[in-house]
């Protein structure tokens, strides 16, 4: 099985980028084509590169009228090895649970977290996903104090400061 179209669209909003390759899955959303998962390959569906961004080209694929579209409206759906790559370091487990489901774990500066859902590819997004998450909700580092004005700067009326 694999990961949801939701997880990927939330995968996709948190930030994940791809690079499409060989062998990697993809949907068309928002077609009606949600349940259509197209898979790259160097002889009907291949990347090709343009000046204006990647296109995915649908090569001899007779009973539709879909020559290609632009990457970035493809929607990847990465398979389990993927995901745990890019969980890098922080993959610690995956583990089947006697009710039939899957656990992730995941370490975190507050200790291993645990994701679980019923399929080993949908856990893997669920943790990447929260570390995703994680990441876009910390705060900025602390760029310290904000400088002085530089002497004989003038003080522009209206500002707040000075």
């Amino acid at each position: 099985m694999t990961i949801t179209v939701a997880q990927a669209l939330a995968l996709r909003a948190a930030g994940l980028r791809w690079t499409p390759a060989p062998g990697d899955r993809f949907v068309l959303p928002h077609r009606g084509m949600d349940d259509e998962v197209f898979v790259l390959s160097d002889m009907t569906v291949e990347v090709h590169q343009f000046p204006t961004g990647a296109v995915i080209g649908f090569n001899g694929v007779a009973e539709w009228a879909l020559d290609s579209v632009q990457a970035d409206e493809a929607l990847w759906l990465p398979a389990e090895h993927q995901l745990r790559d890019l969980l890098g370091a922080m993959f610690v487990h995956l583990a089947r649970e006697e009710s039939g489901g899957y656990l992730v774990g995941v370490r975190t500066p507050d200790g291993v977290r645990h994701h679980r859902a019923d399929d080993a590819g949908q856990a893997y997004a669920e943790a990447l996903l929260a570390i995703l998450d994680d990441l876009r909700s910390a705060p900025e580092p602390d760029a310290g104090p904000e400088p002085a004005p530089h002497p004989g700067t003038p003080e522009v009326p209206g500002q707040a400061g000075g």
